[in-house]
């Protein structure tokens, strides 16, 4: 189903093309011949409208030399490739004083591309079937913790829906520090420098506690089956089925490990709210087609571009859209929220580190983060330094299009998750 229109390596061109654009040239017709969920719709109009006179905005002036300027509220939609920044540096400020002075490594769990349909096909799917994952690779991991090293351990797991051509590829990505909390709390147990937990092993786990909750799903009746896995409500068929997946190898994988905390921390930046396709990658979208960069894993990582159809590209995109509410960034063991605060302390007495109370002094507004992450003042004149006054400006009449029935689901062709 696929309307890639070719590839090839790319020049150093510059972005002459927003997201936003894509949305504004032909989401509206795209939504008149694709079925798309509430929050898809959610988040394609927050995407258009993002700092646009339909959000309102603020109008600042400079009495001292006359400066004038309109700016707009951001849509704050976490789909939206404009609106990371704040939420990024906030993250990884918070991560930054949880470091633990040991090794890290990361990691990787990546499902079947076989089960995508499967997700995919409805809401209800894909909470099921992603907090799935995340319950999978967490049991695997804090298990090896408690066998491999004998303590609790503690990491972050970030989920990933896409590969760098927008197709979908669900993975988890963690961050581990090397070592474990001794169960009685009064040691620290050292893990490896280079090496942490045998990948064959937590493949084999990852996969039978993966494939163990998804037989529960399947018998319990909490999955709503594709056509092209409707045989899987006969429980022989099932069972079959099952067991072929239990013999295949899964991808698992462990990174050797960072170099040191400065370098985890902006690894974290980078993958902690990333969307599946940022601004600077997208060149041109014209003539019903939109040319976009990506890596090519496939032949040494080149930078290369490629073409797709304006309704294939807004597919593809959407497809990633989360349910609502649905975390995608979540913590276990040691940093697992509930007193969080005092097992990381703890740890640091362990280990002879200092306790770290600086978060409190972190910026907490936009306007503080500006000042930190661009050095620019939005309450000063940027021509002479003098102080700016400001107004707001109403939202424009125009609000989210109204909740409209939509074809059947089988007036459509499914999803592609090639």
């Amino acid at each position: 189903m696929s309307r890639a229109v070719r590839s090839h390596a790319a020049p150093g061109e510059t972005a002459s093309c927003e997201l936003a654009d894509v949305f504004r040239r032909y989401g509206e017709a795209f939504q008149r011949t694709h079925r798309l969920s509430a929050v898809q719709r959610k988040a394609a109009w927050a995407i258009t409208h993002c700092r646009t006179a339909v959000l309102g905005g603020q109008h600042q002036w400079c009495d001292a030399c006359g400066f004038e300027q309109y700016t707009y509220h951001s849509c704050r939609n976490r789909h939206c490739p404009k609106c990371q920044s704040m939420a990024t540096a906030t993250w990884v400020a918070a991560r930054r004083e949880e470091l633990l002075p040991v090794p890290y490594f990361h990691s990787v769990f990546t499902l079947p591309h076989e089960f995508n349909g499967l997700i995919l096909y409805t809401e209800r799917n894909q909470r099921a079937l992603l907090r799935l994952l995340f319950d999978a690779t967490a049991a695997t991991l804090l298990e090896f913790g408690r066998g491999e090293l004998g303590g609790q351990i503690g990491f972050t797991l970030i989920l990933h829906t896409w590969d760098q051509r927008l197709r979908a590829h669900f993975h988890v990505h963690g961050l581990i520090a090397s070592g474990a909390l001794a169960a009685d709390g009064l040691r620290w147990i050292a893990g490896g420098r280079k090496f942490l937990f045998p990948v064959p092993g937590l493949s084999k786990m990852f996969r039978a506690k993966y494939l163990d909750g998804l037989a529960q799903l399947l018998d319990g009746d909490q999955l709503d089956l594709p056509p092209q896995f409707v045989y899987l409500a006969d429980p022989a068929r099932r069972r079959r089925w099952l067991r072929r997946w239990r013999k295949r190898a899964w991808n698992v994988y462990l990174k050797r490990p960072f170099t040191g905390p400065r370098k985890l921390v902006d690894y974290l930046g980078r993958y902690a709210h990333r969307v599946a396709i940022s601004n600077h990658r997208l060149l041109d979208c014209r003539d019903g087609q939109v040319r976009y960069t990506y890596r090519d894993r496939q032949d040494g990582d080149r930078r290369k571009t490629d073409v797709l159809q304006a309704d294939e590209f807004l597919a593809r995109f959407l497809q990633h859209v989360l349910p609502d509410r649905f975390v995608r960034i979540r913590h276990y063991g040691l940093l697992a929220n509930r007193g969080k605060r005092e097992r990381l302390a703890r740890c640091r007495r362990l280990l002879g580190a200092d306790i770290r109370s600086a978060a409190d002094k972190q910026p907490h507004t936009a306007a503080e983060w500006l000042v930190v992450l661009l050095n620019i003042d939005v309450t000063r004149c940027p021509q002479c330094g003098g102080p700016l006054g400001s107004a707001s400006l109403p939202r424009a009449h125009t609000s989210p299009p109204p909740r409209y029935q939509t074809p059947h689901h089988d007036d459509f062709p499914p999803w592609d998750t090639s």
